[in-house]
């Protein structure tokens, strides 16, 4: 199959593109480099069948000039930060909205079949009921999760007007190799663990008692892989199917680092919900989809990855 990939180049995109690769598929990466890093895909380009565009979602024809003769499109672009989007509404409408009405005209008009995007836990906001199941009704906190939402809503549209089969996987919170820490704006998972590898204490807003389900990036690619190979579509969640607490997932870092640094605590950040917990049930019935990997393994291979990045 030839597959599009965009924003191949960041941290969930070159996870999957490097995936389809190994599963014997044609990959066209599409990535404005913006966020995603050239060093994620280079060694991919020099696999005969690997391409790459660069540019943003918000070029549609570029876009459609990259999609032509595409069996599928896995949308991964997107600015996918709760306080990025608080600082910057505009630009995440830009690119999150305008960019996959884009993604979707272009699937429409170059024939392709079927579009597999990511979307956010952050949808639910703070509702108390937990865990999130996707007919609850939506209470998004942030300009990012309110993009996210009308991404969704676009893709209903698409697929009853135009035929195109859309699947939207909310993820919950991913970690694993190629999180980038360096942005203000990063997971909380790469910040912990560079800063203790740094030996410096781990920053936690709030009290450390919100609670996040965790899933590794090799489960979520997966994810996307059987999404696009099975006939479900519409909304699912992406995640572990457990929570933990952000004071025991420093704890846990620790033990694997063997760093033990008494956390910073700041104040909480605007748009976060407080606590997180997926029934992954749905995607479990649809497409066949259960997490392989447990959350101290993939904090252990996630932890190899940057002692590796350092040397």
């Amino acid at each position: 199959m030839r597959y599009i990939v965009t924003g191949g180049a960041g941290f969930i995109g070159s996870n999957l593109a490097e995936q389809l690769v190994r599963d014997g598929h044609e990959v066209v990466i599409f990535d404005d480099l913006s966020a995603g890093r050239r060093e994620n895909i280079e060694h991919l380009l020099i696999h005969p069948r690997v391409s790459f565009f660069e540019g943003s979602v918000t070029d549609l024809a570029l876009l459609i000039d990259a999609c032509a003769g595409a069996d599928g499109i896995f949308h991964q672009a997107a600015v996918a930060s709760v306080p990025r989007s608080v600082a910057n509404p505009l630009e995440t409408n830009e690119v999150n909205v305008a960019g996959t009405l884009n993604v979707l005209w272009a699937a429409k008009e170059c024939g392709v079949p079927t579009v597999v995007a990511a979307s956010t836990s952050a949808i639910y906001g703070d509702d108390p009921v937990f865990p999130k199941i996707e007919t609850m009704a939506p209470g998004p906190l942030s300009p990012y999760a309110a993009s996210k939402l009308a991404g969704e809503y676009y893709g209903s549209v698409f697929a009853d007007l135009y035929g195109v089969r859309t699947v939207f996987l909310r993820y919950f919170n991913v970690f694993g190799p190629r999180q980038d820490p360096n942005s203000e704006y990063a997971a909380v998972i790469p910040k912990f663990i560079t800063r203790l590898l740094e030996d410096k204490s781990p920053i936690i807003y709030g009290d450390g008692e919100q609670t996040r389900d965790f899933i590794s990036v090799a489960d979520v690619a997966r994810a996307n892989i059987l999404a696009m190979e099975g006939d479900a579509s519409g909304v699912f969640n992406i995640a572990g199917g457990s929570r933990i607490s952000l004071n025991h997932l420093a704890s846990i870092l620790m033990e694997i680092t063997g760093i033990h640094r008494r956390p910073i605590y700041e104040p909480p950040r605007a748009g976060d919900v407080r606590d997180s917990l997926a029934d992954i049930s749905r995607a479990g019935e649809a497409f066949g989809f259960s997490p392989r990997s447990t959350l101290e393994a993939g904090l252990r291979e996630t932890v190899a990855w940057f002692r590796d990045a350092d040397r």
